[in-house]
């Protein structure tokens, strides 16, 4: 066995008294099984099995700032996914032998990662789940059912704004085109709205003083944007320009990627779990847990947090629309239709689980986005193959925009601050116990 899974056997055995036992300290050993195991110690154990699972799952690890020799003890060959399974199952049952009257946070967050690492094992060892079932282990959450009559009538309302030839998804990507940042431009509009972004946010939040991120522009993704964050308070926030960049889309990416989305939340969870408290699952950011739920619904949402509809409309047009070179008359329209379309969100779980679920194929999936999403047929096929790598990932985008934004607008009626209230879900060791809470 090697060092990691060696590591990992000899951790359970030392906290949960897992070992054989020597028939001269029969007492001490099932003394030793009756003691509650601390959250530390289950917490140590589970990001080392969440490095090792990195080694089986390309994509689960997102970000990794706790101990080097942790991570390079994880390179180790021959950790088995029959022993990682093993271990989560080992790790679940400490939880819940620990648990004590009234649910702990920050156990209960424990119990949410490992459930989703313990459910992307058994997937990599070729078992299959349904759509929502994946959904729910993984995120905590399952999605309803949907009818495509459902967003017929944004259709509708869209066809009337773009009223001429062809289909609607013509008539909507042949406007759109007008508004894309052309390509010497993708710097200067992205910086302007960044920094904009940035200024609403520390109006509210407090940062630490060295936090920074590097922007860049990538191709050949299967996303829009991403923001990898590097520990000591520092991000990279890359935008994929092998699709193209609508002028809406600047402060959208700007908040998402940044303030107040992703990089702000994995500041404020290093600065106030990882750092200030010493708790050790925070040094690790797995993809497919519900962490991801927390990461891009707070993001989602971040952009209507920082900026009211008015506006983000007064500064794309009166600001980026000049440094793009676009015509500033075109700014209102392009927010009536964006708006709209966003009424179309949820089109992407229905054609997800239907296509992930073998009632669409490839070709047909496509063809629902094209029409659903307003995609042209490039952006489409990008979109089963964000589908093909993430699956069920695409849930968090909008379930967890509609959880982040319904909590907030509870705390706004019982009169607290939106910022702060946003600010407590970051924080927070069970941020999708808080949401789901009624």
């Amino acid at each position: 066995m090697k060092r990691i899974a060696a590591v990992l056997a000899l951790a359970f055995a030392a906290s949960c008294g897992g070992g054989p036992n020597p028939p001269d300290t029969t007492a001490s050993a099932e003394k030793a099984a009756a003691a509650p195991v601390s959250a530390d110690a289950l917490a140590e154990r589970f990001v080392k099995l969440a490095l090792a699972l990195g080694r089986h799952d390309a994509n689960y690890v997102d970000a990794y700032t706790g101990p080097p020799e942790w991570a390079e003890a994880a390179k180790a060959d021959g950790v088995s996914l029959d022993t990682l399974k093993s271990e989560a199952e080992a790790i679940l049952a400490a939880l819940e032998a620990s648990a004590r009257d009234g649910a702990d946070p920050r156990e209960a967050g424990l119990k949410g990662l490992t459930t989703a690492a313990l459910t992307r094992i058994r997937m990599a060892m070729g078992e299959k789940l349904s759509f929502n079932e994946e959904a729910r282990l993984l995120y905590g959450v399952e999605p309803r059912a949907y009818t495509f009559a459902e967003f017929d009538a944004a259709l509708a309302e869209i066809d009337a704004l773009l009223p001429g030839e062809g289909t609607l998804a013509e008539r909507f990507n042949a406007f759109r085109a007008s508004v894309a940042v052309p390509a010497e431009k993708l710097g200067p509009v992205f910086e302007a709205a960044i920094a904009e972004c940035k200024r609403r946010t520390v109006a509210h939040y407090s940062l630490p003083e060295t936090e920074k991120f590097t922007l860049r522009f990538v191709a050949d993704k299967p996303w829009s944007g991403y923001n990898w964050y590097q520990g000591g308070f520092e991000s990279v926030i890359e935008i994929n320009t092998s699709q193209p960049i609508y002028l809406d889309r600047a402060v959208d990416l700007g908040c998402h990627e940044g303030y107040p989305g992703h990089h702000v939340w994995n500041l404020m969870v290093d600065a106030a779990l990882s750092r200030g408290k010493g708790w050790i699952e925070f040094s690790i950011l797995p993809l497919f847990s519900p962490q991801a739920l927390i990461g891009e619904g707070s993001a989602n949402y971040g952009v209507e947090l920082a900026f009211s509809d008015e506006e983000k409309l007064a500064f794309e047009r009166d600001v980026l629309f000049p440094i793009a070179g676009v015509d500033p008359a075109l700014a209102g329209k392009l927010q009536a239709l964006t708006k709209l379309r966003r009424e179309l969100a949820h089109a992407d779980t229905f054609v997800a689980r239907e296509y992930l679920e073998g009632r669409l194929d490839r070709v047909e999936a496509a063809a629902l986005i094209g029409k659903y999403k307003l995609e042209t047929p490039a952006l489409a096929a990008r979109r089963i193959d964000f589908f093909d790598t993430y699956r069920a990932y695409v849930i968090n985008y909008t379930i967890g925009r509609d959880l982040v934004a319904a909590h907030i607008e509870r705390e706004k009626a019982a009169g607290a601050d939106p910022w702060a209230a946003f600010e407590a879900v970051l924080k927070s060791p069970d941020a999708l116990g808080v949401l789901t809470a009624r």
